[in-house]
């Protein structure tokens, strides 16, 4: 375990792939696949999403050049659980994940944390995805539960991290997740 420069703890070490998903057509959910194959500075091969610039509609109206810090999104298994207290039920890929982990704390990773997936794949963590107002359509009032202002008013984003592919590699379910820690100060993760 590590801790950050603001006092708050880091957690390192090993976690699981629980599910890989993919999607080849804009939806939100994505379907779960056996295996999908990562591909170095492109993301999720035959996923819609993968591409050196930005591949979300809203980003890519604003400037289609941006570079695409969202190239594999990560979410993880336990979240699930912590929603289903409320009494939504979510599975891998419904929330558009490509990647279902169990076993890291993925929101309190820094940014630039690596993941070394399965065999030989790494990804590099970029940030927190956003939550929008589509996970209300998927299950109505989902939304509040993964995005919410705290008691001391700071917005919490707990909907998963957003990272880009450094070496490429077939990922599947039960692969073992490898943490490592950037060399310090940390950046904590923001919305990409």
């Amino acid at each position: 375990m590590s801790v950050d420069d603001n006092g708050g703890a880091l957690m390192s070490g090993t976690g699981t792939v629980t599910a890989v998903s993919s999607n080849g057509e804009y939806s939100f959910t994505k379907p779960s696949r056996p295996s999908i194959r990562l591909l170095a500075g492109l993301g999720v091969e035959g996923d819609v999403h993968a591409g050196v610039t930005v591949k979300h509609r809203s980003r890519v109206a604003q400037d289609p050049t941006q570079p695409n810090l969202r190239q594999v999104h990560l979410i993880h298994e336990e979240l699930f659980t912590e929603v289903g207290g409320a009494g939504f039920a979510v599975n891998p890929g419904d929330l558009g994940e490509n990647i279902t982990t169990s076993g890291i704390d993925l929101l309190g990773l820094p940014t630039g944390a690596l993941l070394l997936i399965g065999d030989e794949a790494v990804v590099e963590v970029t940030g927190l995805r956003n939550p929008c107002v589509q996970i209300d359509g998927f299950q109505d009032g989902l939304l509040k539960q993964v995005v919410f202002r705290d008691e001391a008013g700071n917005l919490i984003r707990k909907a998963g991290i957003m990272s880009v592919v450094r070496v490429g590699g077939v990922v599947r379910p039960g692969d073992p997740i490898t943490v490592e820690l950037p060399d310090g100060p940390h950046r904590p993760l923001d919305r990409v």
